[in-house]
Order: C-alpha cells, then sequence, then structure tokens
C-alpha cells in the first residue's frame, strides 16, 4: 500500500482518548516504523510507552487523560483485570479509615510500578483475575493486605464478623478461593463456619 493511502488507513481507525498497540496497526503498512513516526510528529499519536500510542483528546482544560479501560488493555494486552484504589476499603464500612495515594491493577500478566498516561498503577499479578469489582473482592483484598495496613487489625475483623452476614457469603468463598492469599482462606473460612453455625 502506498506511504500516504497507509496513513489515511491508520488515521481513519483513530478515536480520541484511545490507546493503541503497534500491532493493532501492522496490516495496514508495509513501513510500519516511518508511519506511525509520521502520525506522532503530526500530532496524531502521542507514544506513552513502549509500543503503546495515545489518540490524543483536548478538553477545554487541556489534554485529556487516555481512557483507563482502553489504556490498561491494551498495555496488558488483556482485559482480565480489576482497578481499584485501596481508599475503597473505607466503603467497606470495616473500620478503615486511612487514606492511600495507591491505585492496583489486579491482573494476570504484570507486577510492579508503571507511569502510564500521566498516572501511576501498581500492577499485582495473580494467577486469575476478574474482569469485574465487587465488594466481596474487596474484602478478600483488604484481607489479603491486613497486616500491612495502618489501622488496626483486630478493630477490622471484628467489624467485618459483625458485617459477615451482608455480604453473599457464596461470592465471598469464591473470591477467597481465587484471588486470596492462603491466610485469607483460612481466616474467612473460619469466620463463615462461625456464621453459619450461629444461625442455627
Amino acid at each position: 500500500m502506498r506511504p500516504a493511502l497507509a496513513l489515511e488507513k491508520m488515521k481513519s481507525k483513530l478515536e480520541p482518548g484511545k490507546v493503541y498497540r503497534r500491532s493493532c496497526f501492522t496490516e495496514m503498512s508495509s513501513n510500519l516504523d516511518r508511519n506511525l513516526a509520521a502520525l506522532v510528529r503530526d500530532g496524531n499519536l502521542k507514544r506513552i510507552s513502549k509500543g503503546l500510542y495515545l489518540v490524543p483528546k483536548q478538553t477545554t482544560f487541556g489534554e485529556a487523560l487516555p481512557e483507563q479501560q482502553s489504556l490498561l488493555t491494551n498495555f496488558l494486552n488483556d482485559d482480565h483485570f480489576v482497578v481499584f484504589s485501596l481508599n475503597e476499603f473505607n466503603a467497606l464500612g470495616l473500620g478503615t479509615t486511612q487514606l492511600y495515594n495507591e491505585t492496583v491493577v489486579f491482573n494476570r500478566k504484570r507486577v510492579g510500578e508503571f507511569t502510564l498516561g500521566g498516572r501511576t498503577y501498581y500492577f499485582h499479578r495473580w494467577r486469575e483475575a476478574p474482569k469485574k469489582l465487587s465488594l466481596e473482592f474487596l474484602v478478600v483484598q483488604l484481607l489479603n493486605r491486613l497486616n500491612s495496613l495502618a489501622e488496626d487489625r483486630n478493630t477490622v475483623l471484628k467489624n467485618l464478623k459483625k458485617k459477615l452476614a451482608s455480604y453473599n457469603t457464596r461470592k465471598l468463598s469464591y473470591n477467597a478461593d481465587h484471588y486470596g492469599t492462603v491466610s485469607t482462606q483460612k481466616l474467612l473460612k473460619e469466620m463463615l463456619e462461625e456464621l453459619k453455625e450461629s444461625s442455627n
């Protein structure tokens, strides 16, 4: 395909705010690196990481951050992940009140801290990862991190026992089995057995 036609075809695919992998364009150009460089030079694309390109989106406040779902799906090359802030633990009503500047990406592929598109993420790799965030998943993640949180461990556990019946216990067991550490699995199993005995 002629360079000019390849460039036009690549441009027609671009959506403002979206992130694309280099591989998205391989069938559109016989000289991909040259065409990508031209699109970056002209401001149609912005390279944000190795093999990742953002289509800039302008707002009245300046350039918008990339769409998070698009960014992370393309960075991981996988859509099995959930994103959450440790501050979301506070919404569980278990006695946590600390504010944390940490956004976690629970996923199957990457581990470590990465700054992408103006945001910093902490990637936590696990053998499995859900595609949707739930209260039960957050409870399990809180228990996984219980010893590293600033709050009193015993207070959090006491409050969890009081609220345990308000959660979907089947989902709690599932999330513990799939996304919990060994100690979290053991702890929740004991608590759920106590709840079952007390309800009989």
